[in-house]
């Protein structure tokens, strides 16, 4: 590595900074004093945007950056410098290029770091520039796992591992002897909930184990432990969750119920058998995360107020449609915590129950002892309930007892999986329901999205181009504005420019009108225009208020509403598609 002139960094530092000589010499004083890198010390004293710090080193040292969050790894490289070299002097091998490493450091102008991995190396260092930040996700990813000894003594674990708790307030016995796998399991959950991940995916391949986390609906890379057998670690799981671990044929559902700190999380957990072994999703549920007020499930105005009208019906079917992962459990377990009350009885039925509601009486499915949604509804109706839930209509039969305790004096919440409100009544139909019996017990269907959220560290404004101006005009039916709202991408939100999420929502009441168009059997589509000339904001619609709040992108709208559009004029533009293509995957 060639010899660096830091003076002359120092100072396009010290001016990019816009600092006075006083704070100069404060600044030299202090690395003086603490010997810590000139950029970390602007950093800190928050003279100097991080963005702003990389690119002055960037053009003074010659040295290219690198976006660590989109880089591809190369595993030899890794295994070629330790692990406590690479956390103590915070850098990152990327790849090994004949004789030389490729090594992302924040402070490319220490020396002594790249004289020490060139000696673990044996290889010379080729350095190239990257936030720390960055650098710490991808030792995350990377490293966190990956030296847990599988022989010998365990590490003691972490306080936040120690953290985790069965619901009975003690830890299983398992854990109790601080087993390396036992450890890396709580160090997994502990992770996932300090991310705010909804999801944690363990994928066996041909030599190790994949580990992903899903945050905000997208799934990341998290870390791929080395030192362990894939198959110990999803044995773990299983244990946890009461399945036969020696069962490694057949698909296997469990849940692990959990404390963590002052909440209580549920893990639903799912296994798979692949060619490599058996795959694991685990669905992290946090009360506090899944019961919300009604006000903040990010309803607008006019939909919160029809909302709360279809919840105080005394009788009747409420239905709640999207996708999987839209955010129906959430909105489902909101309204019923919003109508727990003493004088009434509450009854649901589910599967599996995914969140412990005081005061209302759950029941879980279990076919294999021939308990149906369709029986346990059967014995509901003899338990004198005011108020019922189904976890989802997945037959006939269940459609009918459903409707038919929402004719007999109850209020039935439940859900479907269609794309929007008018295909829940269409579908309702072609289970074999008579549309008189649908128009007579359906109250309103509440069609349901999750958008991404732009991150409001990294919020900027900017101006459309003119393509987009193209699409916008043809997409949402109405003038583009001059500008918009998108992210710039920061270590804050991962790169991805979003953190967070809220949802969007279209919602049909049954008025005489649409009443009169389902007897006559008419299509979704028909039925879904008559709504929209009622007054019914569309999903696309919903989905523009947040648009132009500045809450979220044109991309997070297109991708979660297009497939839920009806103009097919609209889709016969073969550059509009194209767009689409574009801007859907864009921030994927």
């Amino acid at each position: 590595m060639k010899r660096i002139n830091r003076r002359r960094v120092y100072e396009a530092l010290f001016e990019a900074a816009s600092l006075s000589s006083v704070q100069v010499e404060e600044v030299l004083a202090e690395k003086q004093r603490t010997g810590e890198p000139i950029g970390k010390i602007l950093l800190k004293k928050g003279v100097i945007a991080e963005e702003v710090m990389l690119a002055v080193m960037e053009k003074q040292l010659g040295i290219p950056r690198v976006n660590l969050y989109d880089r591809k790894i190369n595993y030899n490289a890794i295994d070629c410098i330790p692990t406590e070299v690479v956390k103590k002097h915070k850098v990152f091998p990327l790849a090994i290029r004949g004789n030389q490493i490729l090594l992302a450091m924040a402070d490319p102008l220490d020396l002594a770091v790249v004289d020490e991995v060139e000696m673990f190396s044996q290889r010379e260092v080729y350095p190239v520039l990257a936030s720390e930040s960055a650098i710490k996700h991808a030792f995350d990813q990377y490293y966190s796992f990956r030296d847990y000894p599988t022989t010998g003594d365990a590490p003691q674990p972490s306080a936040v591992c120690e953290s985790f708790q069965h619901e009975k307030n003690a830890l299983p016995a398992e854990s109790k002897e601080s087993g390396p796998v036992v450890k890396l399991v709580y160090a997994m959950l502990s992770a996932a909930v300090e991310k705010n991940a909804s999801d944690i995916h363990l994928e066996p391949s041909e030599h190790n184990l994949r580990i992903r986390l899903r945050l905000d609906g997208i799934l990341h890379d998290f870390a791929r432990p080395k030192a362990m057998k894939p198959e110990q670690i999803i044995s773990r799981v299983k244990i946890m969750a009461n399945l036969d671990i020696a069962e490694k044929r057949l698909p296997q559902d469990g849940n692990i119920q959990l404390r963590h700190g002052d909440g209580e999380i549920n893990l639903r957990v799912s296994t798979m058998p692949t060619i490599h072994g058996e795959k694991v999703v685990i669905r992290l549920l946090e009360k506090d995360k899944i019961v919300l007020p009604l006000e903040r499930l990010g309803f607008s105005s006019a939909n919160y107020h029809t909302l709360q009208h279809l919840l105080l019906n005394k009788a009747g079917m409420i239905l709640l449609t999207g996708p999987t992962g839209c955010g129906k459990t959430t909105t489902l377990y909101s309204a019923l915590n919003y109508l727990n009350r003493e004088e009434e009885n509450l009854i649901t039925v589910e599967d599996p129950v995914e969140c412990r509601l005081k005061g209302i009486n759950q029941i879980q499915v279990n076919p294999k002892i021939g308990r149906t949604f369709a029986g346990a509804l059967r014995s509901i109706l003899r338990q004198d309930p005011d108020i019922i839930m189904v976890g989802e209509i997945r037959d006939i039969e269940t459609a009918k007892i459903a409707t038919q305790a929402a004719l007999t004096g109850h209020l039935v919440l439940s859900t479907l999986h269609t794309n929007n409100a008018a295909s829940a009544v269409a579908r309702l139909i072609d289970m074999g329901m008579e549309p008189f019996m649908v128009t007579t017990s359906l109250s309103g269907v509440i069609a349901q999205r999750l958008i991404r959220k732009i991150c409001p560290r990294c919020l900027e404004e900017y101006r459309l181009s003119e393509e987009e101006k193209v699409f916008f005009h043809k997409y949402f039916r109405q003038e583009p504005p001059g500008k918009l709202y998108r992210g710039k991408k920061c270590h804050d939100c991962y790169q991805t420019g979003y953190r967070g999420r809220t949802s969007i929502q279209e919602c049909l009441i049954l008025s005489q009108e649409l009443q009169s168009i389902i007897l006559r059997r008419t299509g979704a589509a028909e039925l879904h225009e008559k709504a929209v000339e009622l007054g019914m904001t569309t999903l696309v619609k919903d989905g523009l208020r947040c648009l132009l709040s500045g809450e979220t992108t044109m991309n997070e709208v297109v991708r979660a509403t297009y497939s839920s559009l009806y103009d097919q004029e609209f889709f016969s533009f073969k550059e509009n598609n194209l767009i689409v293509e574009r801007l859907s995957r864009s921030d994927s």
